[in-house]
């Protein structure tokens, strides 16, 4: 991941490439989402947004758009529309868990979606929007409660989660990160939202990268590029152990 240190923030927006996971393990999950740390007190919240291939919780190794949350780091989250969280819009483009198509194709096509996490000026709540349509999208909202706070931390991660002593799955493409979008995943136009709910580049805001097993599966650099602002890829091949 990339991430800030703790301030005074209010989302994030980005385009998050599609890769599929066809042979991912049953009690596997792999993906990538925009996170928001939301520290109260002694506890920290987390509200995300995302796509990720879950075989334990759907019962297939689709690509699915999901939302989470949780009332600390140590408890277990709520996915989608399992409990009370996440409102989901009327009509919307994306529901949580809905499959997600087409992923992309190594080293022909990169397929993403713009999402975008940030709290609404008006309500206080963090709205989620998609926006690579022809129109930006609402989604739906995390209720304030759910990320109280003045202090937070915000992320853009691809992640897995795979059991202590099995084979890691691919993460991304599947391959380590280079700078060609049709063969690495990526995060591109990333943007920082202010509190009247505008967004605009990363310009004069640190970020800090974060790969907690860079044996496995790494990040490159957070860079400038001229037509998709500012962005990274990311990505591993399969076969981590513990």
């Amino acid at each position: 991941m990339w991430h800030t240190e703790p301030g005074q923030f209010y989302g994030l927006r980005a385009d998050m490439s599609i890769w599929a996971s066809p042979n991912q393990g049953t009690s596997q999950e792999s993906g990538a989402s925009l996170q928001i740390y939301c520290q109260d007190g002694g506890n920290c919240n987390l509200i995300q947004v995302g796509f990720h291939i879950s075989p334990s919780l759907y019962h297939n190794r689709d690509i699915r758009f999901f939302t989470y949350w949780t009332k600390d780091l140590k408890s277990k989250g709520c996915y989608n529309l399992q409990c009370p969280g996440f409102v989901p819009a009327s009509r919307a483009n994306l529901v949580p868990g809905q499959a997600m198509a087409p992923p992309s194709i190594y080293g022909e096509q990169d397929h993403y979606v713009r999402l975008s996490l940030n709290k609404d000026p008006n309500s206080g709540d963090w709205v989620v929007y998609r926006h690579d349509l022809q129109k930006p999208s609402f989604l739906g909202h995390f209720p304030n409660k759910l990320c109280p706070g003045t202090r937070r931390i915000q992320a853009l991660t691809g992640f897995m989660n795979y059991l202590k002593n099995a084979h890691g799955p691919p993460m991304g493409s599947g391959h380590f990160p280079d700078y060609d979008d049709k063969r690495s995943a990526y995060f591109k136009h990333i943007q920082n939202y202010n509190p009247n709910g505008h967004s605009s580049d990363l310009l004069g805001i640190p970020m800090i990268k974060l790969v907690d097993r860079p044996d496995c599966y790494r990040a490159n650099n957070l860079f400038l590029e001229y037509k998709n602002g500012y962005m990274f890829n990311y990505g591993g091949p399969s076969g981590c152990v513990g």
